[in-house]
């Protein structure tokens, strides 16, 4: 896939609220939607980068989580190995047990099984956990230990057949997510059958630019989808809290946002000129390691 500087700034746009939120600033009362963000631009950019290997024919499992490897795991034990000895000094007995099972969890890449076993995102005994962040990246790899397998096993009946799977398990995911959002809200908030529908979305994002039959779109077109997906962005940012029923159909508006932005935030754009900025680029850059550095 050809580099795009405008998702480096949809992934500053993602990260900064986050930190914003985590920190306690009040009017980012929605930051933990960058989340959600991210969930989009992985499966947008994972799900390209699959494909192209697979039409090339150069698709390797094995190389494929070798790359997956190297990208995750030496910041996250970097993250780790920094948080043992504050955690060693600071955290009372009972505290400290809990601390050393999620590292387990989190090295284990089930972090988020782990934190919705013991509370929800929003407690306030949560947000003292200093590893609690580290559930979406649980989320994330548990969706691409079957993801490629489901492209590979499903690429030899065409394009349309994978489309149409996909979006029936996006719609199934979103459908679980609501009514879990509404009645089991924090294993919805955590766990992986209620977030694949966000990743989905962004592999369908994927699967629609790839198509080179699709009607192009005029500046004028871009410019006003692009803007609708700013603003819905920056709506969840700043109105939603932990009031809101997430990660049900609230969530469609931030995900959807990125989506937009994605497909139509170009650089000629205003959006994309913005998103362009050399700071939005820096930020996008390390958002990973910042994301880790959140807590």
């Amino acid at each position: 896939m050809n580099y795009r500087r405008e998702i480096d700034g949809i992934r500053a746009l993602a990260v900064i609220p986050v930190i914003l939120f985590h920190a306690g600033f009040g009017l980012f009362s929605g930051g933990y939607i960058g989340v959600d963000v991210f969930f989009v631009i992985s499966g947008y950019l994972i799900t390209g980068i699959v494909m192209a290997d697979i039409v090339r024919g150069t698709f390797s499992i094995a190389d494929f989580y070798e790359r997956r490897i190297r990208r995750i795991l030496p910041a996250l034990f970097l993250v780790m190995l920094v948080c043992m000895p504050v955690a060693f000094f600071v955290l009372l007995p009972a505290d400290l047990k809990e601390f050393g099972q999620s590292l387990i969890a989190v090295a284990t890449f089930s972090s988020n099984v782990f934190f919705w076993s013991q509370s929800g995102y929003f407690h306030g005994a949560a947000e003292l956990k200093p590893l609690l962040h580290t559930w979406s990246l649980s989320v994330e790899e548990q969706f691409y230990v079957f993801f490629p397998l489901l492209l590979l096993f499903t690429w030899r009946w065409g394009r349309r057949w994978v489309v149409a799977i996909l979006l029936t398990l996006a719609v199934t995911s979103l459908v679980l997510a609501e009514w879990g959002a509404l009645n089991k809200p924090i294993a919805t908030f955590f766990l992986l059958p209620t977030r694949a529908w966000e990743l989905l979305l962004g592999s369908l994002v994927a699967f629609y630019l790839a198509n080179e039959s699709r009607q192009q779109m005029s500046l004028a077109q871009n410019n006003a989808l692009a803007s609708i997906g700013l603003i819905a962005v920056a709506y969840a940012i700043f109105v939603f809290d932990a009031k809101t029923t997430f990660p049900g159909l609230h969530a469609l508006v931030p995900t959807m946002g990125t989506a937009l932005m994605i497909i139509s935030a170009r650089p000629e754009t205003w959006v994309g000129r913005f998103l362009c900025q050399p700071a939005m680029v820096s930020v996008g850059l390390i958002s990973y390691s910042a994301y880790l550095l959140s807590t």
